[in-house]
């Protein structure tokens, strides 16, 4: 399968692609980290990984390759930084890129999952836990992306699709 054809922006088509189960990986992409999370195969909880500090897309590579590896990942999960108004904007085309790159180096199905309001929600759900400020900045990314995977996982395993 071409790079082009394992990246999704519907869930039917990734569950479909995936095989409706398996562990998935998580991704909130900013411009100097990559927060991480995984979810259960059984698509039913997203937990918070680590923060990747963005290097060269070689170190990137590796780096997610070891989480791929050592998860047995079967399916990828990238925040999409849509705008408010669902537009997108330079950040979307950057993810949609790394999208592009993800496929073809590791040959897996990659959904594009609208991120509108991740770190936001991520941030109070820390503050909610009384984490200080220097902490939250700290796994913010992490977070994040556990929300993103989250909000995927409820879409593909409700059924709603």
């Amino acid at each position: 399968m071409e790079a082009g054809q394992l990246i999704f922006e519907d869930a039917r088509g990734f569950a479909d692609a995936v095989g409706h189960g398996g562990v998935l990986l998580g991704l909130d992409l900013g411009t100097r980290t990559i927060g991480t999370a995984t979810c259960d195969a059984g698509w039913r909880f997203a937990t918070n990984g680590t923060t990747i500090r963005r290097g060269k897309w070689g170190k990137d590579r590796e780096t997610i390759a070891g989480i791929i590896t050592s998860r047995g990942v079967t399916g990828l999960v990238l925040g999409l930084p849509r705008n408010m108004d669902g537009s997108e904007g330079p950040r979307a085309q950057a993810s949609r890129a790394y999208a592009r790159n993800l496929a073809e180096a590791f040959a897996l199905p990659i959904l594009l999952w609208d991120e509108r309001w991740s770190t936001q929600a991520a941030e109070a759900a820390m503050i909610g836990m009384d984490m200080s400020r220097a902490k939250r900045a700290a796994v913010i990314d992490s977070h994040a992306a556990a929300v993103i995977l989250q909000g995927a996982i409820d879409r593909l395993a409700g059924g709603v699709l």
